[in-house]
């Protein structure tokens, strides 16, 4: 069953951001992962939202290529940029089986 990565992002620092971003993409293809949505304003019709955040959602095949793809090293050096490139809320989220 896919699973799915959804992050609220907003960005601290443009430049570390865009090495984040480079170094977080070449991780997920290397996982197999793919992006969904990838840095979208989204249409709020319900709730709050502050608007420099933006979405991205990322699908994997299975929660164990997600998590296998999280905890490793190559997405550990995006890791260790993303907390003074960008704030963000991080969900990991099961797909439905059809």
């Amino acid at each position: 069953m896919a699973a799915y990565v959804i992050s609220e992002v907003r960005l601290l620092d443009r430049e570390l951001a865009e090495r984040y971003m480079d170094l977080a993409a070449a991780s997920i293809e290397r996982h197999g992962g793919r992006y969904v949505v990838r840095g979208a304003e989204p249409d709020v019709p319900e709730g709050d939202w502050d608007r420099d955040r933006r979405v991205v959602i990322v699908e994997f095949a299975d929660m164990n290529e997600l998590n296998e793809w999280y905890t490793s090293e190559d997405y550990a050096q995006a890791l260790e940029i993303r907390k003074d490139a960008l704030d963000r809320r991080l969900l990991f989220v099961e797909g439905v089986s059809t």
